[in-house]
């Protein structure tokens, strides 16, 4: 698409509206999350989704693919679950003695990965290659992934009975963490009305998918200041050293804020990147890139205050001397 036919900030803000506005008639009462899942597709990245049983993590998911009209494909984690279930296999053959690989779940464009913290380490494992490289080794050949690819991740909280927490290596793949937050009493009133009555619909289709892949390369291009790539850098640099922090984010975590703030950019309608932007993106970014200390842990502290804190700690513009 040459330049002159490239849409207006104006016109990528409101077709993102539509897209959300189409989820949010099937996911009720959830605006701030739909709009960091779109945000998130938009950079490429892959999402982990964090909530209790019951709360509409798979129907979100659905209900996105439904709507970008983008193949979908569904893996039930259990700790039975083997590597090949989720990547495919090589199958020989006997009339030709060759060997043909059978493509597992992990070939479509969206991928929920449900309850990704059921299946043991062996297993989630599996999806870091394809999560980072977009690819499948098998039998020593490499298979493409179908673009663009997304892996929506699902889990329950770490402390709920027969989970495995994924490794710090497999977190950092996942541009955002989001937790989905319980309904309040008036949501949860026309959630029942909804599902309650006749069987929902499934949105119509927004984003058709070549328009998809548009915005995702609009998104890269969206400008942003050098001051706002060094506030970025700072924050994470700061992530270090905060109290009750043992390790703070890492280079991936500063350019998961970077993109994320492009994507908030671009749903604004404005043309570059601010820092209300950068800021928006710090705690879906780094919630699952800080490790807490121990006795932080056990007290049960809330990476979310502490990102808080980083925030209010790091200004915007280095300070004299800083």
């Amino acid at each position: 698409m040459t330049p002159a036919h490239e849409p207006t900030p104006e016109i990528v803000a409101a077709r993102a509206r539509e897209l959300a506005q189409a989820i949010g008639t099937v996911i009720l009462g959830q605006e701030t999350l739909i709009d960091d899942l779109l945000v998130a597709a938009l950079a490429r990245g892959h999402v982990l989704i964090e909530g209790a049983p019951g709360l509409g993590k798979t129907r979100l998911v659905r209900a996105f693919a439904a709507a970008t009209d983008l193949t979908f494909g569904r893996i039930q984690f259990t700790p039975d679950l083997m590597p090949a279930d989720v990547t495919g296999s090589s199958v020989y053959r006997e009339h030709d003695g060759t060997f043909e690989f059978r493509p597992g779940p992990v070939f479509t464009h969206v991928l929920l990965a449900d309850e990704i913290n059921r299946a043991t380490p062996k297993t989630q494992s599996a999806l870091l290659e394809a999560m980072q490289e977009r690819i499948v080794t098998a039998g020593g050949e490499r298979h493409d992934l179908p673009d663009p690819f997304l892996v929506l991740a699902t889990q329950n909280p770490i402390e709920m009975e027969g989970t495995y927490p994924l490794p710090e290596a497999q977190l950092d793949r996942f541009l955002f963490k989001l937790d989905v937050p319980r309904p309040d009493t008036a949501t949860l009133v026309q959630i029942l009305d909804a599902t309650t009555g006749s069987e929902a619909e499934s949105p119509s289709v927004i984003f058709p998918r070549d328009e998809l892949l548009t915005l995702q390369r609009r998104l890269r291009a969206t400008p942003i200041a050098r001051a706002g790539l060094d506030y970025a850098a700072r924050l994470v640099e700061a992530s270090h050293h905060l109290d009750d922090v043992r390790l703070g984010a890492s280079p991936r975590g500063a350019q998961a804020i970077v993109l994320a703030a492009k994507g908030y950019a671009m749903l604004a309608g404005r043309p570059n990147v601010e820092f209300e932007d950068l800021k928006r993106a710090v705690h879906p970014a780094l919630r699952h890139r800080i490790l807490l200390s121990f006795d932080a842990e056990v007290e049960g502290r809330d990476v979310d205050a502490i990102l808080d804190m980083l925030l209010e700690t790091v200004p915007e513009v280095p300070r004299d001397g800083a």
